[in-house]
């Protein structure tokens, strides 16, 4: 992996379901290229891709699709999959429970009819959806003990709960944030990251 060459194909000015995998590839140091389709590109190009969905991830011209997956392995390559088996079912059970919140915001938000169905879904996240996620998020972190979501060391697991809560998920849980001081520590603890840190910046930049 040190000397492979990566491609990551996704929307452009989207972080979405990419997100997860360029926080990834930051905080490995990892330099990689990014591909930016618009819609028109993209339908002209999905009959021919990996799993018919975006995010691709092209390594050493061989390509892959599926958010999760591509994460998953690139955490196991860098090192950031925990020390131990046990360390990646926390791992995964964090990533699958991330992604069952995802789902709900697509349910009750994003493929809503009308603006009366888009207003109630956004009052349910906020006040049902997000606390109940955040809070198995709270407790994983609570029972590992070390202000971690798997070990005690930067992994996937935390790269998630980082994501979902900063990213466009933002909105539903920045609300409820307070109930949480271990989530709020462990954003706090992703961020701090140097390499995180400077691809943030960067990303902020004009």
């Amino acid at each position: 992996m040190a000397d492979s060459e990566i491609k990551l194909v996704y929307f452009i000015n989207q972080a979405g379901r990419a997100e997860a995998t360029r926080l990834l590839l930051a905080a490995a140091g990892k330099k990689y290229e990014e591909v930016n389709v618009n819609l028109e590109q993209w339908l002209q190009m999905k009959p021919t891709a990996p799993c018919g969905t975006l995010p691709i991830i092209e390594i050493d011209g061989k390509r892959f699709g599926q958010s999760r997956a591509i994460a998953s392995y690139l955490a196991r390559e860098f090192g950031m999959f925990g020390k131990q088996n046990l360390d990646g079912l926390k791992i995964d059970q964090t990533a699958q429970v991330a992604e069952d919140f995802v789902l709900e915001f697509a349910n009750k938000y994003y493929f809503a009819k009308d603006a009366e169905q888009k207003a109630k879904g956004a009052e349910t996240l906020k006040k049902e959806t997000a606390p109940k996620y955040l809070g198995f998020f709270e407790k994983y972190i609570q029972e590992e003990g070390t202000g971690f979501i798997a070990g005690s060391e930067l992994t996937l697991g935390d790269i998630v709960v980082f994501d979902v809560c900063t990213g466009f998920l933002k909105p539903f849980v920045d609300d409820c944030l307070d109930n949480f001081p271990l989530v709020q520590a462990l954003i706090k603890t992703v961020e701090s990251n140097d390499n995180i840190k400077q691809y943030l910046a960067k990303k902020k930049s004009p």
